[in-house]
């Protein structure tokens, strides 16, 4: 009997210290402005807190879709219903990792959105940064209505910055 309470007690203490290491190498990684989750709403409710308004500053969490492979200069985010919006840096202050790390991760961004009008040129340069192929680019002939965001500060959840 006391073998089997000692037992059971070296497996609790056991997952214990697997769940205190777990939460002690979990990270979140901040790029610009230092900022928290809190207050932030979803990404998805933001074309309705659009409405009406060119413009909005405001705090989003939502999940990365991709990051720019050359610099790390731009993400994009996940809109809900297909959609996604490019997400810019505040005077070019900051980047993001341009590896696949942030990919799929849950950031919070705090900053402006914005409804925007993105010429040719600049798309065929994001699909560039993106390495799509030179095929993909020049199919791009027309501009495009759509929510960007200028981001003051990023935070990455689960992400160990380096």
């Amino acid at each position: 009997m006391k073998t089997a309470k000692k037992l059971w007690t070296l497996a609790i203490v056991f997952c214990l210290s697997l769940s205190i290491q777990w939460v002690a190498t979990a990270q979140d990684a901040t790029f610009g402005a230092k900022i928290t989750e809190t207050g932030a709403k979803d990404i998805k409710e933001l074309t309705t807190l659009m409405k009406g308004k060119d413009n909005l500053t405001v705090k989003l969490k939502g999940t990365i879709i991709q990051t720019c492979k050359k610099k790390g200069c731009w993400m994009e985010m996940d809109l809900g219903n297909g959609k996604k919006m490019r997400v810019k840096f505040k005077d070019y202050e900051f980047f993001v990792p341009k590896d696949e790390s942030a990919h799929g991760k849950e950031a919070v961004i705090e900053g402006i959105a914005k409804k925007e009008t993105t010429d040719v040129k600049t798309l065929r340069h994001y699909a560039q940064d993106a390495g799509k192929s030179k095929e993909e680019i020049e199919k791009i002939t027309e501009s495009k209505e759509e929510l960007t965001f200028e981001a003051a500060g990023v935070l990455i959840k689960g992400l160990k910055k380096s």
